[in-house]
């Protein structure tokens, strides 16, 4: 049988508006107010292992994000000459969020819920690549301090001569370069437990390393189409097919397909996947010397009234700084090439900018990229990842959202380890089956 992609939906982008909540139907992306972490399950509470099968000889990874280029990576290094990796992209590796993300990571910002496990176990594994890997120099991977900081703007428009205000002794001392009217400002996030990468790069640096090291095959193609039942039964992988009709025969296929997810067939008819929208831009200030290595959570209060924004400022060890937010819910184009930018949300970023920092103001910093890109979200907040029910070889890794970057390492390793031997053992994957889903459906 075969089981095909859905027809591609008509466009129907939106006028974006500023949302009280930008990041609200997606898991926050600020420490929990929960204390209590949700600790992995024990080998006791957990099922026993499924009876073991024949490991893959063939393996097709679909999708050339962080999510599946971390999958493929794991993979190929694991598997060695015992089977043949392949990554199918359809564009370029990291050309959508895996390349205009921010790149942050957090290591107990997930905890209290379903994710806590997989960013802790992916933190720390983040920081052995870097170790691996040379992540400094590869990627700008670094230990940051992180700072959450309200920030009022001026009736001007322009945040710069106005000393940061601060509205008790428990207030965190903010960075010179922070010369804007801030005030409450606090430390949210140690050298200890936050970080950041460059997310292209890093990406880039696995795909590299998977390449001259193991082997790894990278095809561009688009994906439209899993085969399954030649040879194998009716309920067992085949192949993948590919745009034009080629056919790449395999035994275990990994469908890493982000916000596209929502467009190919064998997915969209188990559960939904929606894209949000979060813009962003990449300033190179005249003095790069001058900005620090701190992360900035920011409550904005616009000039003009209503409510407060949220966007996220990323000093980059290159000298860069990276701004993001204003974030919608649209349809995803069919080409991740064609995602462009709304020029509201890029100019409301450059007046955040101007108000944190006069070395971020107009003049004083360049604008390198005004970007955006769509983040993988699902109706309950959660990933997806494990095996398709029904379809035996067939396995899901998506719907990450704001912490695709984060998760992308230990979600590759599990997800490997699953495909290769049977069973997760760098993370408990049960809580981000795809068979939740067919299971709420008989309730």
């Amino acid at each position: 049988m075969s089981t095909t992609a859905s027809s591609p939906s008509s466009p129907a982008l939106a006028l974006l508006r500023p949302s009280p909540s930008p990041r609200a139907s997606f898991p926050a992306r600020s420490p929990s107010s929960v204390a209590v972490a949700v600790a992995p399950r024990s080998s006791m509470e957990t099922p026993p292992p499924p009876p073991r099968r024949d490991p893959p000889r063939r393996v097709v990874v679909c999708g050339g994000g962080v999510i599946g280029v971390c999958t493929a990576y794991f993979l190929s290094k694991s598997a060695g000459a015992a089977a043949s990796v392949a990554l199918v992209e359809q564009s370029s590796v990291a050309c959508a969020a895996s390349g205009k993300a921010g790149g942050f990571l957090a290591l107990d910002w997930c905890d209290g819920g379903p994710l806590g496990p997989l960013a802790r176990a992916s933190f720390d594994l983040h920081r052995a690549l870097a170790a691996e890997l040379d992540g400094p120099r590869a990627y700008g991977y670094r230990a940051l301090t992180t700072l959450s900081l309200t920030v009022k703007e001026s009736e001007s428009g322009s945040g710069s001569g106005q000393q940061p205000k601060r509205g008790g002794p428990r207030d965190a001392v903010l960075p010179d370069w922070v010369d804007g009217p801030g005030r409450a400002a606090r430390a949210i996030g140690s050298t200890a437990t936050t970080a950041q990468v460059h997310p292209r790069l890093f990406t880039r640096a696995l795909l590299d390393k998977a390449v001259r090291d193991y082997g790894l095959e990278v095809v561009i193609g688009k994906a439209v189409r899993v085969d399954a039942g030649s040879g194998g039964g009716s309920g067992r992988v085949s192949a993948v097919v590919l745009e034009g009709g080629r056919v790449m025969e395999a035994d275990a296929v990994v469908l890493a397909l982000g916000p596209w997810s929502g467009k190919f067939g064998l997915l969209s008819s188990l559960f939904r996947v929606y894209g949000l929208k979060a813009h962003s831009i990449v300033l190179e200030p005249r003095e790069p010397g001058a900005i620090g290595p701190e992360a900035l959570f920011l409550s904005f209060l616009p000039s003009g009234g209503g409510p407060a924004m949220d966007p996220e400022v990323y000093p980059r060890p290159t000298g860069e700084v990276y701004l993001c937010g204003m974030s919608s819910q649209e349809e995803v184009p069919d080409d991740p090439e064609e995602v462009a930018p709304n020029p509201e949300s890029i100019t409301v970023l450059k007046r955040v900018a101007w108000a944190v920092s006069s070395h971020l103001a107009e003049g004083e910093a360049g604008v390198k990229a005004e970007q955006a890109c769509f983040l993988p979200c699902t109706e309950d907040e959660v990933p997806v990842i494990g095996e398709l029910p029904g379809l035996e070889g067939c396995y899901v890794a998506t719907g990450h959202s704001c912490w695709g970057i984060l998760n992308g390492p230990a979600t590759g390793a599990a997800v490997a380890e699953l495909v290769l031997e049977g069973r997760a053992q760098t993370v408990d994957l049960t809580r981000f089956s795809p068979a939740r889903f067919v299971l709420s459906r008989k309730r």
